[in-house]
């Protein structure tokens, strides 16, 4: 019988679904029933042999519904295995210590729950979807628009996601 998984994700302009989207397929593919649910819509945790929580980061944190979620969940969370994944343009941040500090962000989203892997993954900027002072601000941070998403990386992430979960 296989492990139903849920994969909850916070998101703002649709990025981080999208790549959730990619986990669960790909858990799917390795035989397991799989929820992909935006994480305000998620009631109950009740039937899931694992979680897969997901959210984007921005201006150094990640975004508040991780935390209301594992807040709310945590007791379960607590018993189940967790995995956990952060979107973010920190790997393309010329600060050398971005990719600590997005990390580092997620592990504080998360609070006592420790996840089995988790991740940060590159993420998308349209300078088009962000407002004027947001624009100006990446302009000065030199953060650089584009899709830097690793499909590859991603895919891989997402199978090797069961055995980590030991199911």
């Amino acid at each position: 019988m296989s492990a139903r998984i849920l994969v909850a994700y916070a998101t703002r302009s649709g990025s981080t679904a999208e790549i959730a989207q990619v986990i669960g397929r790909e858990m799917v593919s390795a035989g397991h029933a799989v929820d992909v649910t935006e994480i305000k819509k998620v009631s109950t945790l009740t039937g899931y042999a694992a979680i897969v929580i997901g959210g984007p980061l921005y201006m150094g944190s990640v975004d508040g519904a991780v935390r209301k979620f594992v807040e709310k969940n945590h007791e379960l969370l607590l018993k189940l295995p967790v995995a956990a994944f952060v979107v973010g343009l920190a790997p393309k941040n010329p600060d050398p210590g971005a990719v600590e500090a997005a990390m580092a962000a997620l592990k504080k989203s998360l609070g006592p729950v420790t996840p089995v892997s988790s991740i940060l993954f590159a993420g998308k900027l349209d300078p088009a979807m962000v407002n004027f002072v947001m624009r100006k601000f990446l302009e000065m941070a030199k953060i650089p628009a584009g899709d830097f998403r690793d499909w590859d990386a991603i895919t891989t992430w997402a199978q090797e996601l069961p055995e980590r979960m030991k199911l």
